[in-house]
Formats: structure tokens, C-alpha cells, sequence
């Protein structure tokens, strides 16, 4: 019985690889079939096939004959008999090139014996070049190759002469016209060192710019009713390709192409590119057709009501797993694994509360605790304030100490890794501040907080900005309390006629669901300040 794969690519160079990386990647069943005729450098496919295998996927060696449909895909006919099943195909299989009929091309081909300026013009650079003329973009070709080489010679051939303007172009560009037709190759030591003429001449080259015919591999494709089409670039005949959109989708319904095979003038970047684009187009298909089907087969009948409690269900469960899964992390691996998941968390800006109410301050030494990815610490260092800054997460202060230096305010800032539930940084501070120190995990919040008060020195501000509520797009959430800003005070326990409360409240603020919708958030302030008995 033959294997079904998710997706079978056809064709094991760039494009192709670069296809089924991409949806190996995507958690799909990948097999690649390769005939080992890519035209790119062996080291290329060589890299793409360890890749394509690193994320799952299969690479076969092998050609593949006939495709033809059965329920549900195509099966994949491969010379020897084998086949295999689709849901989807991917065609990455190139070109095949008809040479021109001059005798030794093709044992030189791909050697000294070339077609493509981007392909291998820098590795011709600076050698004899000549160009065999067989179509009316021969005077383009030496114009080009002139780009690499100051020695370019155009063989006319069985082309006609150029035209008057053509003519006057090549001669400004010191590339010069030789009439009369090639009839083969002189070879010295394994390397090319002239063409003969018709006429018994051998007129001295190193590298030969040839232009064939480039045609789709696409023969295996005839029973799914695929045909190609001449391709014409800037109206001129360029080759035989098969037919897709930008997307790579084909006239038939599940298979899709990517690069030589759909446009002959493809480079290995744009095969690459066209390889990867092609993919996600086959992915969306299958996700889409696999949802169509996970809603047909149902066992319970569609109503809005029932898919709102199912859904709602799904949530509550996730939500639940999540939290549980978190309570088993410590507190430093769940934060660092947060801000490892992201180049940047936060937005660098400083908390709203914070810059509301610092500059009515005179800077001296600040206390920023729970300070994340530092934008409050390097705003405050701005101000004019030393500041030590204080995390759980290493990678959270690595990433500050970054930021900090590139606003020039390092010196001012001392990084310090705290989980504070088992350490606290030392010393008294002018100001303390905790903005949204919450966790999903275990968090001695109130007694941090008191230890908060007690670094406060003498006519010195504490600063405590907290969550009062969810958002208002957040239905289901955790069994955790948010308090108010008066039990934030009340949990502090301060020393009776030692402090004065300067802000204590509630505020409502915006904040976005995921998807952009816009939202509200209910938050808290608590502003106090040590009274100095000396004043």
C-alpha cells in the first residue's frame, strides 16, 4: 500500500527544498522526490536537504513518472514501479536545456560553458568571454557580460548582424564582432581556451555565453490535463513554462509550482523565495479544507449558542492548564522563558503614573522594582536620578543593561537580579517604585511591598501602580484577586503618624485586546511619602 504524505514535492533544488522546509516547519507530512538534476551548486541542495530533515521532513532520491488523481489527492508514480499519495503537490522539478548545436557544449556545460551573468558571471569575472549569438538577445547578452569582463567578444553565428543601434552600443563598449559560424570547441588541459571557426579559424576564449532553450519539466503532469506556454520576456521567445499564478497555484485544484518550471529566467533567489511563497499558499489550502471538514463531520448539530459554550469551555481549560503549568516553573524560568519569546516585551516608554508624578520630585536615588526591560529605570536616569534597578529575570536585565547603554545613562543605573520573595536590594531610597508587580506564580506581594516601605527613607515617596481589575475584553481569567488601592495601603501595615498619603485611587486607562479591539482596563495608585522627622 503506498504511503500518504500531506504534501509531495517534486523537484529537490531551491525551490523545491525551500517549499518543504517551510511546511515541515508548519507540522505537515513532507516528502521530497529529487531526480538530482538542479542546476544550483550540489552544495546548495545538500544544505537544503539537512534542513528539511531537521524539521521532520522526508527526501527520497528517485524520478518521479506519472501523477494522476484518487480520492482525496493524487497518487505519485517514481520510476521502478513505487508510488506514493498526496493530498497536495508541489512542482519544483526546473527546467531541461536544449543547447545549441555546436559539438562539446554539452561536456563543458556549466563549467566554462555558460548562460547566466548571475549565476556565474563572478566566478567568469576578468576572463576571455565569448558569446554565441543564436537569437536576437545575443547583442543584450554581451552587453551585460560586459558588466564582468572588459574582454567580450560576440560570435554572430546563425544570428543576424545587429541593427545600427545595437551595432553603435557594442562598439562603445569595446565588445567586438566576429562573423561566421562556431563549429566547435578548443579544449587544453581541461579548460576552454577557443572556439573554431567554419573557416578553419580558432579564435582564443576562456568562457563561452551560450543562450538555450529552456523548456519545463513538466511531461509527468500531462494526466492531470496540465499543459505550458511559451514564456516572452520583453516580447522575446524565452522558453516553455507552465503556467501559475503568484502564488504558484496551477489550472488544477491541489497541485501548486515554484521556480524554473514556471518562469525560465528564475534565479536561485527568486526559486528560493518563489519555493517558500508557494508553500504557505499549500499550507492555507490544507488548514482551510481541514476546518471545512472538522465542521461537517460534527457530531452536534451548529447553533451560535452551542458554539459560544464550546468555545468558551476550550478557554477555561487552556486557561486553567496554563496557570497550572506556570505554578510548576520557578519564577525565574517563567519570566526569563517570557522575555526570551520576544525580541522586546515592553515599549521602552516609562509607565504613565510614573512620569506623571517624578517630576514634581528632586532627583536623588530610586528604587524601580520588578524594572523588566529597564524603560522605566533609563527614563528616570534621564531625570537626573541614580537608580537601582532590580528583576527576577536575567534576561530581562541583560536586555536593560543594553538599552541603558545605547541612551548613554549606563553609569547612572545599577542592575541588580532579585527574586524578591527570597532577596531584597539594599539600602534606603528617595523613591521606591513598584509598577505591575504581578506573576503568575506564587508572589509574596504584600510582604515585597512592606519590605518596599521599609526602603524608603526619610521624606522619601513610595510608588505602587497595580492591576484593580481584567480587561474588559478577558471574560474568563484565573481565582486571583486583584485588590483595591486602600487594601494595598492596609496591607502595608505602616507605623501610625509616620506617613502621609499623597494618592490613593483608582483610574481607568485603554488597552487593546490582541486582535486590536479596542479596550479598558481598570488600575490603582498609591502615593505615600515617609514624613522626615528632622524637617
Amino acid at each position: 500500500m503506498s504511503r500518504t504524505y500531506e504534501v509531495v514535492v517534486v523537484g529537490g533544488g531551491v525551490a523545491g527544498l525551500s517549499g518543504a522546509v517551510t511546511l515541515a516547519r508548519a507540522r505537515r507530512t513532507v516528502l521530497v522526490v529529487d531526480s538530482g538534476r538542479s542546476r544550483e551548486e550540489p552544495a546548495i541542495p545538500g544544505v537544503g536537504r539537512e534542513e528539511v530533515a531537521r524539521y521532520g521532513g522526508e527526501v527520497a532520491d528517485g524520478t518521479v513518472t506519472e501523477v494522476g488523481r484518487v480520492d482525496g489527492g493524487f497518487r505519485v508514480a517514481l520510476a521502478g514501479g513505487s508510488s506514493v499519495v498526496a493530498r497536495r503537490l508541489l512542482v519544483a522539478t526546473g527546467v531541461s536545456e536544449e543547447l545549441p548545436g555546436v559539438p562539446g557544449l554539452a561536456g563543458r556545460w556549466g563549467r566554462d560553458v555558460v548562460h547566466c551573468p548571475d549565476r556565474h558571471g563572478w566566478e567568469m569575472r576578468d576572463r576571455r568571454v565569448a558569446v554565441l549569438a543564436t537569437g536576437p538577445i545575443a547583442a543584450h547578452q554581451a552587453l551585460t557580460w560586459r558588466q564582468w569582463s572588459a574582454d567580450v567578444t560576440l560570435f554572430l553565428h546563425t544570428a543576424p548582424e545587429p541593427a545600427g543601434e545595437e551595432y553603435e552600443r557594442l562598439a562603445a563598449r569595446d565588445i567586438a564582432l566576429v562573423n561566421g559560424k562556431v563549429t566547435g570547441l578548443e579544449v587544453t588541459g581541461d579548460a576552454l581556451t577557443g572556439v573554431t571557426m567554419a573557416d578553419g579559424r580558432v579564435i582564443a576564449c576562456e568562457v563561452l555565453v551560450v543562450a538555450p532553450r529552456a523548456s519545463a519539466r513538466a511531461g509527468f503532469l500531462a494526466g492531470l490535463g496540465l499543459e505550458t506556454e511559451e514564456q516572452r520576456v520583453a516580447g522575446v521567445p524565452a522558453g516553455v513554462r507552465l503556467a501559475a499564478d503568484a502564488t504558484g497555484a496551477t489550472g488544477v485544484p491541489g497541485v501548486w509550482a515554484a521556480g524554473g518550471v514556471t518562469d525560465v529566467t528564475e534565479t536561485a533567489l527568486g526559486a528560493a523565495a518563489a519555493g517558500a511563497r508557494a508553500a504557505r499558499a499549500v499550507n492555507a489550502d490544507l488548514i482551510a479544507e481541514e476546518a471545512r471538514h472538522a465542521a461537517e463531520t460534527r457530531p452536534v448539530p451548529f447553533s451560535a449558542e452551542a458554539e459560544r459554550g464550546v468555545s468558551e469551555g476550550v478557554q477555561k481549560r487552556r486557561l486553567h492548564n496554563r496557570y497550572a503549568a506556570d505554578q510548576e516553573m520557578s519564577g525565574q524560568q517563567w519570566w526569563d522563558a517570557r522575555y526570551s519569546g520576544s525580541t522586546r516585551v515592553w515599549s521602552g516608554r516609562p509607565n504613565m503614573i510614573l512620569s506623571r508624578e517624578v517630576p514634581a520630585l528632586t532627583p536623588g536615588t530610586a528604587l524601580d522594582l520588578g524594572c523588566g526591560e529597564g524603560g522605566d529605570a533609563i527614563w528616570l536616569a534621564g531625570q537626573g536620578w541614580r537608580v537601582t534597578a532590580a528583576d527576577i529575570s536575567g534576561v530581562a536585565l541583560e536586555r536593560a543593561a543594553r538599552f541603558a547603554a545605547e541612551a548613554g545613562v549606563a553609569d547612572a543605573i545599577d542592575f541588580q537580579r532579585h527574586d524578591f520573595g527570597a532577596s531584597f536590594p539594599a539600602g534606603s531610597y528617595d523613591l521606591v517604585s513598584a509598577h505591575y508587580l504581578h506573576s503568575y506564580q506564587d508572589l509574596p506581594r504584600e510582604r515585597i511591598l512592606r519590605a518596599a516601605a521599609g526602603a524608603v527613607a526619610p521624606g522619601g515617596v513610595l510608588l505602587i501602580v497595580g492591576h484593580a481589575g481584567w480587561p474588559s475584553w478577558q471574560d474568563d481569567h484565573p481565582d486571583v484577586h486583584l485588590p483595591t488601592a486602600r487594601e494595598v495601603l492596609d496591607s502595608l501595615e505602616l507605623a501610625e503618624g509616620e506617613w502621609e498619603v499623597e494618592l490613593c485611587e483608582e483610574f481607568e486607562r485603554a488597552q487593546d485586546a490582541p486582535d486590536g479591539t479596542p479596550g479598558t482596563r481598570t488600575d490603582n495608585v498609591l502615593k505615600i511619602r515617609r514624613l522626615d522627622p528632622g524637617r
